[in-house]
């Protein structure tokens, strides 16, 4: 039976793991390679499939005190304003999808999912990095039962079990950053998930913190960035440089942006593997999501309920991770390839592209609204607690 666990990352992947394991009596150590226990970035998007994992948690009242509801999703065009899509979400998704659809800063959830941790005894290792294990675990650490790799994209153990598929650059940059709401004239921003499309590059800005600050991410298509660190710091200029001409919401919120980040956005393939003996890869290690559909912490969140049920109360570990592998593999593959699809529409990519993408949304903006909602039925609908049941 499984008593202890070794899971290497505390982002959100590796927390959400390490009390969904702990909740279950299994004794959690979280080793974390940075010095200090921060989550970088700033806005964060929890649709009702991930919420539907925080509430088994018994995390959703924490959220609820420290995020936005967003009244509706909406497509528009970056030039006119022009809304294409636009889907109720405040009132809407209970209903719909059976959760709240939630816009948190990351750090704020970070917060509750290390306050949480740390209330069920797990124990966390800071300044802590590792980099390889063998089939019974992490090698340099006390052996566990079950040993967790949530170390995002550039894994080092993803490649050591996948040895011929590493990361790829994709050709784009991501920015982000947030800006208190009250530096921007009122009502410049509605109160919804607003993604802004143009040729080659998009931008969506929402709430967070209750309203009091506005983030935003922008993605451009651009080859002479290749760095994937969340953490480097972006010329402001060259943003509002890169959306000049847009709308004048996004341009206003530009102008008051003073300090921006960078990173290259990087893709994999589905992996051949996602276990080996006793060590498993969790979230963006073994699937990491372009950010045109907004689950990539999602997944990991799912991710993270799933193995922790398949983990409970068995002795056959490498079975139990080839049924969580089972699970979740089909569903990650399939935003995975929808993220890339979203990229060609809202990036209009080409001429022709650019044609094909706008008729899509213009078409999509004459149907009613449950058939515009259908295509997120199977992502925002889908329940990971009762996956395995």
């Amino acid at each position: 039976m499984v008593k202890t666990a070794n899971i290497v990352g505390a982002g959100i992947g590796g927390l959400t793991a390490a009390i969904a394991l702990a909740q279950r009596g299994i004794s959690v150590r979280v080793f974390e390679q940075a010095a200090e226990m921060v989550e970088v970035g700033a806005g964060l998007q929890l649709s009702p499939n991930a919420m539907k994992v925080f509430c088994a948690l018994g995390l959703d009242e924490a959220l609820h005190a420290v995020s936005f509801a967003p009244e509706h999703a909406v497509i528009k065009d970056g030039s006119t304003g022009r809304a294409y899509v636009k889907i109720p979400l405040k009132d809407g998704a209970k209903e719909a999808y059976g959760g709240s659809y939630l816009h948190v800063h990351r750090s704020d959830l970070h917060r509750i999912l290390q306050k949480e941790a740390a209330r069920l005894g797990v124990a966390s290792h800071l300044n802590t990095p590792v980099h390889s294990y063998d089939e019974n675990g992490f090698l340099d650490l006390s052996r566990a039962d079950i040993s967790i790799a949530a170390d995002g994209i550039r894994s080092s153990h993803a490649l050591q079990m996948n040895i011929m598929q590493s990361p790829k650059f994709t050709g784009q940059v991501a920015w982000r950053g947030a800006v208190p709401a009250d530096h921007l004239p009122r009502n410049l921003i509605s109160p919804d998930a607003t993604v802004w499309t143009g040729v080659g590059k998009h931008l969506v800005t929402y709430f967070v913190r209750g309203g009091a600050l506005v983030n935003f991410v922008a993605v451009e298509e651009r080859t002479n960035w290749t760095d994937p660190s969340w953490t480097q710091p972006g010329d402001a200029e060259a943003l509002r440089a890169s959306f000049e001409g847009w709308h004048p919401t996004v341009t206003t919120l530009l102008d008051v942006a003073h300090e921006v980040n960078i990173w290259a956005l990087y893709d994999k393939p589905v992996l051949d593997r996602w276990s080996d003996g006793s060590v498993a890869l969790l979230g963006d290690s073994c699937h990491p999501t372009l950010p045109f559909v907004a689950q990539g912490a999602a997944m990991a969140i799912e991710d993270a309920y799933v193995l922790a049920v398949c983990l409970d109360g068995v002795d056959d570990v490498p079975r139990a991770l080839e049924r969580y592998e089972m699970l979740r593999k089909p569903r990650t593959a399939m935003l995975q390839a929808r993220a890339r699809r979203n990229a060609d529409m809202f990036h209009y990519r080409g001429p022709a592209g650019g044609l094909v993408s706008r008729a899509k949304l213009h078409i999509a903006r004459m149907l009613p609204t449950k058939l515009v909602m259908k295509p997120f039925n199977s992502i925002y609908s889908y329940n990971a607690t009762e996956a395995i049941n």
